[in-house]
């Protein structure tokens, strides 16, 4: 199977920004470990990280066809992109959220999920383990759905 990783935006930034929330790793490291994780499994990744919403959306129409799934990091616009929400909902591919700290323990305006009811599961607080977790219910969802 193939899927998209798809990192929203300042994940670019990982590595450098509020350590003591996101943690050390870089973006680079982060998804050179998914590469190896999605290797050993037989599967295959692609990375993209955009600052821009409607790039985000772009990609998350463009997999449709091209990829089984996505897992999907949309950082901030989890709290505020109908956009991304709609483009979720306009493909045929399971999506899994992942979030590298636990959004509904901080800031109140992260109390809002956008996605919440159109993904088909979501992975949070375990810091940048997050995505291999997320990927890895991802493919059991999909074997499961095919059985």
């Amino acid at each position: 199977m193939k899927f998209l990783i798809l990192n929203g935006p300042n994940l670019n930034l990982l590595g450098t920004r509020e350590k003591s929330i996101y943690g050390e790793h870089t973006l680079d490291t982060i998804n050179a470990c998914i590469d190896i994780f999605a290797q050993q499994a037989g599967h295959e990744v692609s990375f993209a990280q955009s600052n821009v919403e409607g790039e985000l959306v772009d990609l998350i129409q463009e997999a449709s066809g091209s990829y089984d799934g996505i897992v999907i990091n949309p950082a901030a616009y989890t709290h505020t992109s109908v956009a991304i929400r709609d483009a979720i909902l306009a493909i045929d591919l399971p999506v899994v959220e992942v979030h590298l700290s636990v959004p509904s323990g901080r800031e109140d305006f992260r109390q809002v999920n956008m996605l919440a009811d159109v993904v088909v599961g979501r992975v949070e607080g375990f810091g940048g383990d997050g995505y291999t977790l997320a990927l890895q219910g991802l493919i059991r969802h999909l074997e499961e759905s095919k059985a």
